[in-house]
């Protein structure tokens, strides 16, 4: 790993818990000393590694958000800074490229000991600002006394987050594929051990879909680096997620599509509102209410046996139902790709209060003609074989179910995935935890240090009529260093104010428990 350590060997002692004593300035002396510390780390020699700026970051600042609809992550406490970069070079075509990174270092008397860091997204090609905030509740890692890295995994995007130019140069495929984030950790292990002159204790990983790709694909190949790692709404298998949702359901709903004049499908048109309404109407009335209260979400996804068939217009009748041929080419759609010979080659997609969605990704019944990466196909059929012959690529796939390492080191793993992703399957994460399961001693055993958690209404990464907002780090972080397996983890979110629900560990779900205001996660139990 180009002559840099990765592994922190002190596992002995936990630092003491800082956490309660976050504060946002220290003294004159201390203040001063912290900011020599942060200016010596400027001048340091690490092989392979130029750090390019170090500076004191005092309390306040604000991180803008990263996108249109998302929040500003938040005052944040004072802190050092660490910009760098790994094995600047030039690549293909005359392309600078270089792993780079950022780290954050609370202040010394405020820093609990651990070090976290932070997943990408899309393409990656920028560093985020290193604040930790994904998934970790009220309070962003930072502020609860954490180190904390990220990596734009070895390259700079030119035109936006899904721009994967950068795939011509091997060596910069290799870095964002599989080899980066383990890099940056090790780095970042050493930049915390100059600066507090102290290892960290205990090492997190969090991310979200290309950010929970890069956790399991670290839990996989680099099985020691972290403790802990959290593996939201993996974008694992993305070339078969993409026949599924830019050809597969595209020609499923293309067949029953109105024409336009050249005969080519509309599908935006595929639905009306009305079909929509009669569609959601009826998935509702059979699932919502199977954990005990009807209240928009459906918290027992495995237990709806919603079939749109059942919708289908009989002869004569057109009020509160769809048209066949529509009832059939949604039941095709959800049910995932077959080949010509009847083999299921991705899973099929959830029913569930989100997939009518048009905002952010648009959801499952809401195509319209331009998706994601540009326009849906128009064709009226598909070979499925010849679509998925080349699609999977083995440097990027987190495909490995051999963890025996990373378990027997203590490791935990947590999943999570949005029921009402449109983009990849939830079905296909809890394929391949069922899969750990199988190779590793079975569910069980497995659920000592890995569990996956369904997260009801929500889209990918978030958004949809969902409680999206949750803490994975402290229930990880407590799985690691207390013991306590996660049972199930507090979600609240803005769809539905005022309300919170526990998500629960599968197999199981949040069920009411038959009293109490229906608002209170207290009142739900896992069953």
């Amino acid at each position: 790993m180009r002559g840099i350590q990765i592994f922190s060997k002190d596992k002995t002692m936990k630092v003491s818990e800082f956490g309660i004593l976050l504060l946002a300035a220290c003294s004159a002396a201390a203040c001063a000393q912290s900011s020599n510390r942060c200016a010596d780390l400027k001048t340091a020699t690490l092989t392979g590694i130029e750090i390019t700026n170090s500076q004191t970051v005092l309390a306040g600042k604000i991180i803008p958000p990263a996108y249109p609809g998302a929040a500003a992550i938040g005052p944040l406490p004072a802190h050092c800074l660490v910009d760098g970069m790994i094995n600047r070079r030039k690549g293909a075509d005359g392309v600078e490229y270089g792993i780079g990174f950022a780290v954050a270092l609370p202040e010394p008397t405020v820093w609990r000991g651990d070090f976290m860091m932070q997943g990408g997204g899309g393409g990656n090609g920028v560093v985020a600002y290193p604040a930790g905030a994904n998934y970790a509740g009220n309070e962003p890692a930072l502020t609860r006394g954490f180190a904390v890295a990220s990596t734009d995994s070895g390259h700079k995007a030119k035109t936006g987050s899904f721009d994967f130019t950068f795939m011509k140069d091997q060596q910069a495929y290799l870095d964002f594929a599989y080899m980066a984030n383990a890099e940056v950790a090790g780095v970042a292990k050493e930049i915390i051990d100059r600066y507090y002159a102290k290892p960290a204790a205990y090492s997190y990983f969090v991310g979200c879909s290309t950010g929970g790709r890069e956790g399991m694909i670290l839990s996989q190949r680099f099985p020691t680096v972290f403790n802990g790692i959290v593996s939201g709404d993996p974008a694992m298998r993305t070339g078969m997620s993409n026949v599924a949702i830019a050809q597969w359901i595209p020609v499923a709903y293309n067949q029953a599509s109105p024409k336009d004049a050249s005969g080519r499908p509309e599908i935006d048109q595929f639905l009306t509102d009305t079909d929509r309404k009669v569609f959601m109407d009826s998935l509702m009335k059979q699932c919502d209410a199977r954990d005990g209260v009807a209240d928009g979400m459906i918290s027992d996804p495995m237990g709806c046996d919603f079939d749109p068939s059942t919708i289908a217009c009989k002869p004569g009748s057109t009020e509160s139902c769809i048209a066949p041929e529509k009832a059939a080419a949604i039941k095709k759609a959800f049910a995932g790709p077959r080949n010509a010979h009847g083999t299921q080659v991705y899973p099929g997609f959830l029913y569930d209060a989100g997939v009518a969605s048009k905002t952010g990704i648009p959801g499952l019944l809401s195509l319209t003609k331009n998706g994601l990466f540009g326009p849906y196909t128009t064709a009226m059929e598909l070979d499925v074989d010849a679509a998925t012959l080349h699609v999977a690529d083995p440097l990027v796939e987190p495909a490995s179910t051999n963890l025996s390492t990373f378990s027997g080191n203590g490791g935990k793993l947590i999943f999570f995935h949005g029921d009402s992703d449109p983009w990849f399957s939830p079905l296909d994460t809890l394929e391949y935890y069922n899969s750990v399961a199988a190779t590793n001693g079975g569910a069980d055993k497995v659920a000592e240090w890995s569990r996956i958690f369904l997260v009801p209404g929500m889209a990918h990464c978030g958004g949809g009529p969902s409680l999206d907002h949750f803490d994975m780090l402290s229930a990880v972080v407590g799985w690691v260093e207390k013991g306590t397996a996660p049972a199930s983890v507090i979600a609240t979110g803005a769809s539905f104010p005022g309300r919170s629900r526990p998500l629960c560990a599968y197999p199981k779900h949040a069920q009411y428990s038959g009293s109490g205001d229906t608002q209170d996660a207290r009142n739900f139990q896992c069953r």
